[in-house]
């Protein structure tokens, strides 16, 4: 996620930069902790559309769901885009998102949204384990997440510890295997993984891919931005899943929501359906995300396993939560 966050401060810049930046009449400000690409051109399709404005703010998402803690009923967000559910669930939770409307809601199935409906899922991406195909066979690989805190992969693992992907598999393994297993499992992997815990999922498959490791564990879009990136020629790794249903193999998603103190609702409800919308959901399935959109029955037009192929653990957006178990649990570790 450093990366992306980089990329996303200089557009912050870049934008604050521009005629746009001010809070007009006809503009709404979002706080997009989102792909930025991606974000700028369901934005741009937004504004062709509406002639609203809309003046975005990038940044990890975790910062962003604190920032508007910390701005309260004066913050300037009018819409918040995160990659996962556990920071929209963190501001639901504080009162602070207003409900999304009824028709936006029913695109998206409803396993994939707020349960009291004041977000929207808007794409997911599903973790999985990256491999060196120098260093490992397909069938040397782990059948469940819970093998890697194992003495076989000492030294051989990649890890990234701080990145916000990361904390749904954590909240998972604890719903399985409780707070102490899932303790136990978090020190096994940050004693096996030693100096290759990362900042982020973009580190740990360029470390995989160059042999630094053997084996790490990301949410897939990151292998395919990357492999998009560097070229197939130069890729020496590979992605698998964990074995059906095992607490490593999770669905994250990605939503909206709107904050409640916004005094622009009905703009900020016209972009979130948006992006809900065919049109929008369209640029998601196209764009360089290699995120599944979820939807208005589109589906991605990336070489990928189809969404409704995967098998992943039948953890709830609820169950998830806000994080916050997680992030006790990685702090305890030392890995956070």
């Amino acid at each position: 996620m450093v990366t992306a966050v980089l990329v996303a401060l200089g557009a912050m810049i870049l934008s604050a930069c521009g005629g746009g930046s001010s809070r007009s009449g006809n503009s709404i400000t979002l706080y997009s902790g989102q792909h930025v690409q991606t974000t700028q051109s369901l934005i741009a399709a937004f504004e062709s559309k509406t002639g609203l404005t809309v003046n975005a703010r990038y940044d990890d998402e975790a910062v962003l769901a604190n920032q508007i803690i910390t701005e309260g009923s004066h913050s300037p967000a009018d819409v918040i885009f995160t990659e996962n559910s556990p920071p929209l669930e963190y501001l639901a939770s504080k009162g602070l998102l207003a409900p999304v409307k009824p028709p936006t809601l029913v695109r998206t199935p409803f396993r994939f949204n707020s349960p009291d409906g004041t977000w929207v899922g808007i794409s997911a991406r599903v973790s999985v384990m990256v491999y060196n195909t120098t260093l490992l066979r397909p069938s040397q690989l782990p059948t469940s997440a819970m093998d890697l805190a194992g003495p076989a992969w000492k030294g051989k693992l990649a890890i990234a510890g701080a990145e916000t992907d990361f904390q749904p598999i954590v909240t998972s393994v604890a719903r399985a295997h409780g707070t102490a297993g899932a303790l136990t499992w978090l020190q096994g992997l940050g004693a096996n993984a030693g100096s290759h815990n990362y900042p982020g999922n973009e580190t740990v498959i360029d470390e995989v891919n160059r042999g630094q490791a053997a084996i790490g564990i990301v949410n897939q879009y990151y292998w395919y931005r990357y492999r998009a990136e560097i070229g197939p020629s130069n890729m020496h790794s590979a992605i698998a899943y964990f074995a059906p249903h095992d607490v490593g193999y999770v669905i994250d998603v990605s939503g909206a929501g709107i904050l409640r103190s916004s005094g622009k609702q009905a703009d900020a409800q016209k972009l979130v359906a948006f992006i809900e919308s065919a049109p929008g959901q369209k640029i998601i399935a196209a764009g360089n995300s290699f995120e599944y959109p979820i939807a208005s029955g589109v589906t991605t037009a990336k070489p990928e396993t189809p969404f409704d192929q995967l098998q992943p653990n039948a953890i709830s957006i609820a169950e998830l939560g806000t994080g916050a178990q997680a992030i006790k649990l990685l702090q305890l570790a030392q890995l956070l």
